[in-house]
This record gives C-alpha cells, sequence and structure tokens, in this order.
C-alpha cells in the first residue's frame, strides 16, 4: 500500500490513477489534482509525512507509523490536513455563492419571477454566462476531477454523477447561450453546485468528529519529561528523547510519559483515559504505570521501561488504526451496493431523457430532468454509510477497553452464541485465595480465627502463606507479630500469638498426630479441589480455611448478563475436574471440559462448532493461542501473555470478563447502526429517483436540481449524524 504524499490518501501501487518520478523514487496518486501539485512543488510534499487515512471518499487521521512522539505530530498534521480540506470547502462554497448572487439577478427566469424584468439589458445572457462559468469551474472543480479519476479508475461513483449532472448542464447552457434554440439554466447549475459544497463542508465536518480516535489517543502523550539525572539535577526532555531505564519525574496532576515501574513515591494514577478503568489506581514502588495516565495526588518517580513503540498506548493506536483499516463484510455490501447504484443512475437518467424528450416536451426540460435524477442518486451516503460507524464504534471500544484487532470477527459477535472461557487468569484470579472458613469452636469467631493464622502465617512465604495474608488484608483484619515461628517442613507453621501456641497446620499432620476433625463441611471442601489447612490453638483445632484458585467477582456477573442475553458459557481447562465442578458450580455455568491439555484445547473448541454454535473463546495463556485462533472470535484478556493478545481478535485490557458482555452488546449495537444507514442510503433512492424523473409532474409535483442536492446532502448528513449516535450499552 502506497501513500498519496499531497492528501494522505491510501492508495493500492497497482490500480493508482497515477505516477510520477522524483529523485528516483516512484510516488502514487489518488487523483490528476494530486500530481499536479506535486509536480508544482515536489519538496513541498516530500519532506512531510502523510498521516491521512481514506475512509469513504474522504480522508482521516491516520497514526499508523512513527512513535509516540510521532503519532502525537502526525496527528496534528493529519488533522491539520483535513481542517485544510474543509476550509477548502468552505472558500469555494462562499465564493461561488456570492458570484451566484448576480448570476440569480440577472437570469431571466428569476427575473420574472421576482417581478424585476426591467434589469434585462442587451448582453445580460454573455454576463450570465460568464459568472456561471467561473461558478462552474471553480466551485465545480472538486467534482470535474472526481468524474475524471473516477472514469479513470473505471469505478464510477458519486463524483461521476455529480460531475456529469453539472457539465451536461453547464454545456447545454452555454451552446443555447451561442446560438441553439432552448432555455439556458444556469442558475440551476450555480445553485447545485453552491449546495453540493455546502453538504460535502457540513459533511465534512461531521466526519472530523466521527473520527478522531487515534488524535485523542496521541493527546494522551506530554510533550516533555522530566528526567532526574544521576546527579539529581531534573532536566525536561522532550519526549522522542526518552530512554529504557531513565528515571523520570511525574508531579501531581501531570500525564506520565511512558510505561515504567514506580521506584519512589505513592500516589493514586487515573487510567480512565487510556484503559477504561473507571476507579483511580494507588501506586507505590514497585508497581507498573502505563504512558498517558494521569498521576493523582503525589509526585512520583519511575524508571521507564517501555519507550516510543513498544509503550502500551502506541500499541493500543496501532490496533485501533488496524481496526479502522480491516475490511467489513458490510463495507464490501456497501461497496456493491455504490457500484450499482451508479449504474442504475446514470441509466435512469438516460431514460428519462428519452422519454421526456420523445414525449414532445422541451429538451431543456428533458435535460432538467436528467441532471436531478443524476444529482439526487449520488451514492453519497452509502459511501459513508459503513465507514463512519466503523470509525465511531473504534472510537467506543478503545475508550472502554476494548481492543479489535479484526473488524469481521468483531461484526461476527454479535452473533455469538456461546462464550468457552479460560478458567485460570480468566474466569479466576490465577493465585490462591481464601474461600471458605469453619469455626470448631463457639468462642472462636471468623474474624478471630483468620486473625491467628494470618499472625503466624506473616513470617511464611508460602504461596498458602500468602493467601491467607491477603485475605486479611482485603477484609481489614489486623494481626499480631508472632513469637518463636517455627516452620513443620511439608506440614505447616507454629508460633505463640497472644501468649498462645497457635499452629496451621495440613490435614496430614492432624492425620499423622491422630487428631480427628468430625465437621462435615471441612470433609467437603477436598471434593471440590480446594486445599484445606486446620487452625490449632494449644493442640486443640478451632477451625478450618480452604483456599484455591478464587473466581472474580466480576465472573459472576459476566455469567449472569451473557446467560441473559441468550448466550451459553461454558469453560475449559487443564485443571483437574474437581477443581472445574466446583467452578462450574459456582458461576452458574451451562458445560465445562475439564483436565485438557493445551494441544487439545482447539480440538475442544471444534468439537463444540461442530454442533452448529458460533463460538467466543477467551483466555489469557499461550495455552489459549491455539485455541484463540480457531474460535469465531477469539478474545485475550489484556493481562495476558504476548501470544495469547497476538492471536486474539480482540483483546480486554482491563482483563474483567464483563468486558465480554461489552464486546457482544457494542457488536450487535454497530451492526444495528450499519443496517439503519444502508437502509437510509438506499431505501431513500426508491423515492427519490421516481421524483426526480418526474412522475408526478401531472399532479404538479417537480424537483429542480438545486432541490435534489439538498435531499441528496441531507441524506448523507443524515448519515454522519445517525453513526455519531452510536453508544456503548452497558
Amino acid at each position: 500500500m502506497a501513500i498519496d504524499p499531497v492528501c494522505g490518501m491510501e492508495v493500492d501501487e497497482k490500480t493508482a490513477k497515477h505516477t510520477t518520478t522524483h529523485e528516483d523514487k516512484t510516488y502514487y496518486f489518488c487523483s490528476g489534482g494530486c500530481k499536479s501539485r506535486f509536480e508544482s512543488n515536489p519538496e513541498q510534499y516530500v519532506s512531510k509525512p502523510s498521516a491521512e487515512v481514506h475512509i469513504g471518499h474522504m480522508h482521516h487521521t491516520d497514526m499508523h507509523h512513527g512513535e509516540h512522539e510521532g503519532h502525537a505530530a502526525h496527528g496534528r498534521a493529519g488533522h491539520d490536513r483535513h481542517a485544510m480540506m474543509v476550509e477548502d470547502f468552505k472558500k469555494r462554497f462562499w465564493i461561488s455563492l456570492i458570484v451566484t448572487a448576480p448570476i440569480l439577478l440577472f437570469s431571466h427566469m428569476v427575473q420574472m419571477f421576482i417581478g424585476l424584468e426591467q434589469l434585462q439589458f442587451n448582453g445580460d445572457n454573455y454576463v450570465v454566462f460568464v459568472l456561471s462559468s467561473f461558478v462552474f469551474f471553480y466551485g465545480g472543480w472538486p467534482f470535474l476531477t472526481g468524474l475524471v479519476d473516477e472514469l479513470k479508475g473505471k469505478q464510477p461513483g458519486m463524483m461521476t454523477l455529480i460531475g456529469l449532472a453539472v457539465t451536461v448542464a453547464y454545456v447545454y447552457s452555454s451552446v443555447v447561450v451561442f446560438g441553439l434554440k432552448g432555455e439556458v439554466f444556469f442558475w440551476e447549475l450555480a445553485t447545485l453546485i453552491d449546495i453540493m459544497l455546502l453538504g460535502h463542508w457540513i459533511e465534512m465536518r461531521s466526519v472530523m468528529g466521527a473520527s478522531r480516535a487515534l488524535e485523542e489517543l496521541a493527546r494522551l502523550m506530554p510533550s516533555e519529561a522530566h528526567v532526574v539525572q544521576p546527579d539529581g539535577v531534573i532536566v525536561d526532555v522532550p519526549l522522542e528523547q526518552l530512554k529504557h531505564g531513565d528515571k523520570v519525574l511525574i508531579k501531581p496532576g501531570e500525564k506520565i510519559p511512558a510505561d515504567g515501574t514506580v521506584i519512589k513515591g505513592e500516589s493514586t494514577v487515573n487510567e480512565a483515559l487510556v484503559t477504561g478503568e473507571s476507579r483511580p489506581l494507588e501506586k507505590k514502588p514497585g508497581d507498573r504505570v502505563i504512558g498517558g495516565a494521569i498521576n493523582g495526588e503525589g509526585a512520583i518517580t519511575v524508571e521507564m521501561q517501555k519507550t516510543g513503540k513498544e509503550t502500551y498506548l502506541s500499541q493500543v493506536i496501532e490496533l485501533v488504526h488496524q481496526a479502522q483499516e480491516s475490511r467489513s463484510k458490510t463495507q464490501d455490501l456497501a461497496n456493491r451496493a455504490a457500484v450499482w447504484l451508479t449504474g442504475i443512475s446514470i441509466t435512469a437518467g438516460a431514460i428519462t431523457l428519452a422519454v421526456w424528450a420523445s414525449m414532445g416536451e422541451p429538451f431543456a426540460f428533458a435535460i432538467e430532468r436528467t441532471v436531478t435524477v443524476m444529482v439526487i442518486t449520488c451514492p453519497h451516503a452509502l459511501g459513508l454509510a459503513i465507514p463512519l460507524v466503523v470509525a465511531v464504534s473504534t472510537a467506543i471500544s478503545a475508550r472502554n477497553g476494548l481492543l479489535i484487532r479484526n473488524r469481521v470477527a468483531f461484526e461476527r459477535a454479535r452473533n455469538l452464541q456461546t462464550i468457552v472461557f479460560d478458567k485460570t487468569g480468566t474466569l479466576t484470579e490465577g493465585q490462591f485465595g481464601v474461600t471458605d472458613i469453619v469455626v470448631f469452636d463457639r468462642n472462636v469467631s471468623e474474624k478471630d480465627l483468620l486473625s491467628m493464622a494470618a499472625s503466624v502465617e506473616s513470617r511464611s512465604e508460602h504461596f498458602i502463606a500468602k493467601g491467607i495474608l491477603e485475605a486479611a488484608k482485603q477484609r481489614g483484619i489486623s494481626f499480631r507479630e508472632p513469637q518463636n515461628f517455627k516452620s513443620i517442613p511439608g506440614k505447616g507453621a507454629e508460633a505463640v500469638v497472644d501468649s498462645r501456641m497457635v499452629s496451621v497446620v495440613s490435614p496430614g499432620y492432624l492425620a499423622e498426630n491422630h487428631i480427628m476433625v468430625s465437621a462435615n463441611q471441612v470433609n467437603e471442601l477436598p471434593a471440590q479441589g480446594k486445599t484445606v489447612v486446620f487452625v490449632m490453638s494449644e493442640g486443640k483445632p478451632v477451625g478450618a480455611i480452604a483456599l484455591a484458585d478464587t473466581i472474580r467477582a466480576e465472573s459472576r456477573e459476566a455469567v449472569k448478563q451473557l446467560k441473559e442475553t441468550g448466550i451459553k458459557c461454558m469453560m475449559l481447562t487443564g485443571d483437574n475436574k474437581e477443581v472445574a465442578t466446583w467452578v462450574a458450580k459456582e458461576l452458574d455455568l451451562d458445560d465445562y471440559f475439564a483436565e485438557v491439555l493445551p494441544h487439545q484445547k482447539s480440538e475442544k473448541i471444534k468439537e463444540i462448532q461442530s454442533r452448529g454454535l458460533t463460538i467466543g473463546m477467551v483466555g489469557d495463556g499461550v495455552n489459549d493461542a491455539p485455541a484463540l485462533a480457531v474460535a469465531d472470535v477469539g478474545i485475550a484478556i489484556g493481562a495476558g501473555t504476548d501470544v495469547a493478545i497476538e492471536t486474539a481478535d480482540i483483546i480486554l485490557v482491563r482483563s474483567d470478563p464483563r468486558d465480554v458482555v461489552g464486546i457482544v452488546k457494542l457488536a450487535r449495537a454497530t451492526y444495528g447502526k450499519m443496517v439503519q444507514n444502508l437502509w437510509w442510503a438506499t431505501g431513500y433512492n426508491a423515492l427519490a429517483i421516481p421524483l426526480a424523473a418526474g412522475v408526478l409532474y401531472s399532479l404538479g409535483i417537480l424537483l429542480s436540481p438545486a432541490l435534489g442536492a439538498v435531499l441528496m446532502s441531507l441524506s448523507t448528513v443524515i448519515v454522519a449524524i445517525n453513526a455519531r449516535l452510536l453508544r456503548m450499552e452497558k
């Protein structure tokens, strides 16, 4: 894929309309106008990076190339060029409108209508001709060059129809001025061009607001960073000069310049604009921070670990770009419909001309009907119907932590019938946590039991000890400093807590010492795949604590919401059957598959697909990658491995399974908007073509070319506004 250096449009090297060579390098152009501008001053464009992307027939910001620092600059450059295009249409509109005023004033038909025939004078037709020629060539230039480009590319479309309409009107009227018997309608031509320019101007302004996702992401980055030198001196350096290992001071309220780890200070960090996480997150030494996030109330020093293209935000920008560029089946449908509509418009125009001429109507009348048909049926709205929805939905998904890598797969998400979840790290936390507390002694509460156990385990580094300590912290339970701590190899630990000997031991320890526990509830826990430890005080069991890979609190809500939308929820895990059964029961899953080896996961997905179900697979590990690739929609938990993320179609930045629900809802809402826009863009023509052709002429209903242009422009603006009404359902 090549880039037109003038307008920034992406063009296929094989089908580029024009090429030229400068300093032994070949450049590709979308139109002769771009080529001419380049050849008149190549140095102006060779030195400038292209930073726009073509959506429909419009040019939009694209920061695909370069690093973070480049993204911001390119985004501004792309936005500036787009703004210049908007200004160009605006300028052409106002100048053409001013010139149209005397055209209307000196047109005989208008004079008769408003009763100012006294303004007529010899040669006034030539004055109108000169003024109309200016409007035709200056105001109509974008449409005339577009006509030539589309015909050369053998892809007639909107510009072909508008260009043909204004050219036919201008040539016919000019010939009449210089001798042919008939009527001129220069005033219709001028007002038609004015309205087309106005429509494009308004539409481009609407489009700019609909596709700024990449530009807004790039703006999250600061322009400078406060680098702390080895001697303690702080130097402000441009973002592009940051290197791995640089220590950067982030003051309260400032944006974090790149990804790194906090090495000094504590603060809260707001990542809402980057990941969609609504709550400010507490950061202390050792915690990772993301470039683009906003620092809270405290000053922190961060050691840079990823800069430029390596940073999280840079990767997000790249993924958003890929999503906006990836092909859409619905877009293919719209493109085919636009080609057909163009053919229908030209055919309908020719038939209209022939029919009215054969009925004995003046040739000028027949020409006017033909021009109106071609103008009103321009597939302008159809060309924007899908790209605008794609741009808006991609921006919405990025803001909500849903990164779309494959548009086709995203469109399939609306039809998902089954979601298959990996267990560890997806439905569960991926780390041991307390799931049950069973008290044997009436004089001991659950809080007391957990406090006693945490006091002993505070000296241990065992994963069970960490789970117990974390549970105590989460529940706000304090624990004391243990005395005479002693590890019991393979069996547990013991220590003196509040003058009592407290032990946290395994079932094996109890069996070895012939200590009996008769609580039925405890006997059921191992069958659920949970690890059970017993808490003893002065040699007597006072309770038990069960630990397991804890289920995410969000998983229950995610499964519930998915089932409410009619989607079945299943689980695929390599864990043992007891654990899988417990998790499936807790979450009320429709089905589960346990003890599945990594290489068998993709086979299981194929097996489920053989039931005729459309499958979405959610996972985070290397062993999930094949299954993610096989599934109809592969969804990776953002905190997972790079392999899983690279294989997936959609990435959940927040590692929140509830975002799967968001994907389905956004996919359905996006498709709904696409369908609405397609219906409007095509259905409107079913009524417009007959009216433009004059089927209701006998009833006194007749559309002028200018009114046809108003209706066509209105349909385009409606499509643009409708796309922007897309919202992320919660």
